[in-house]
């Protein structure tokens, strides 16, 4: 594999203008949160299709029609009130979620980060402290990286990262949530699969993809070099992107052909400016309990909940 990942991000579409060009539109608007599209994800979209699952994911909101609801908020989940230490949160008493960078590779419409003050939570610049709260919380055995996106990090302080939070004897578990893998199927370098294959502590690597049609070849044959790396992929269920049956049933099929294991199904979070994107308590429910009927359970993700501190499960995947 070509270390050609960081080549590959620095072209990537940026702003209304260029998108409106590339896509041959007038769709994109210039709003507080910056469009951002990854090439090789935009060249997977289908130009023709102005309700492309997607293009959707991307596009904005024009400022004429967004909705508007006193549900949404800036911050839906406060992750802020769950940081005991800057760049640190700290919501269930086994594990932490580390804010390793502020940068996604792409910008999706829907991100509940989108308002985060990355300045302030920056793991990476504070990891004494981090590491000091961990070794003194003896239950803490797996530490998740997050952002942004933690793979926006170069494989060197990536590396450097796990060598110091494998020296914390009481953490054994090492998971990293991505979105990059899939938009930026170039960022699965040789370097980064010797990285999670060698480290000493067991890697769950969760990707989060949302329609089986971003799941390019490149991508499909670059994440099968993590061997002995327990593969997972949560979902957000989108309005217009997935909300429905045969799109749900052949996103899992083929994440499992991929050695993908389906794990979450996420309800929206109410950031302001996905309105667009909601997905109604019961039609959710109802398309989870027909996706039950139509596969395996080990193909059915959990359908949930993400309430502050707390992540509720709505329903279960079947035996």
């Amino acid at each position: 594999m070509q270390d050609n990942w960081k080549h590959n991000t620095r072209n990537t579409l940026k702003g209304a203008s260029s998108c409106n060009d590339f896509f041959q539109s007038d769709q994109f608007e210039d709003q507080h949160f910056p469009i951002k599209i990854p090439l090789e994800f935009a060249n997977l979209i289908d130009k023709n299709n102005p309700n492309d699952p997607l293009l959707k994911q991307v596009i904005n909101f024009n400022s004429q029609a967004r909705l508007g609801s006193s549900e949404f908020s800036l911050s839906p989940l406060a992750d802020e009130d769950n940081a005991p230490v800057a760049g640190l949160i700290h919501k269930y008493p086994n594990r932490v979620l580390l804010i390793t960078s502020r940068v996604c590779a792409i910008h999706c419409q829907y991100c509940f980060r989108q308002n985060f003050d990355y300045a302030e939570h920056d793991a990476m610049s504070n990891w004494l402290a981090i590491e000091d709260y961990i070794r003194n919380h003896q239950s803490i055995n797996e530490v998740i990286l997050s952002g942004g996106d933690p793979l926006s990090l170069s494989d060197d302080k990536l590396e450097k990262l796990i060598k110091n939070i494998e020296n914390i004897q009481h953490v054994k578990l090492l998971r990293i949530h991505s979105r990059s893998v899939v938009v930026t199927p170039s960022r699965i370098t040789d370097k980064l699969v010797e990285i999670l294959v060698k480290t000493s502590l067991k890697v769950v690597l969760v990707t989060h993809i949302n329609h089986e049609n971003e799941m390019s070849e490149t991508f499909v044959k670059n994440i099968g070099n993590f061997v002995n790396v327990t593969l997972l992929n949560q979902s957000v269920l989108l309005a217009g992107v997935n909300d429905d049956l045969n799109a749900l049933e052949q996103l899992n099929l083929k994440l499992f052909d991929a050695g993908i294991l389906p794990y979450y199904l996420h309800m929206l979070d109410k950031v302001e400016g996905a309105e667009k994107f909601l997905v109604s308590d019961d039609c959710a429910i109802e398309l989870h309990q027909q996706l039950q009927k139509k596969l395996s359970g080990y193909l059915v993700p959990k359908l949930v909940r993400d309430e502050n501190a707390e992540s509720k499960t709505w329903m279960s995947s079947k035996d």
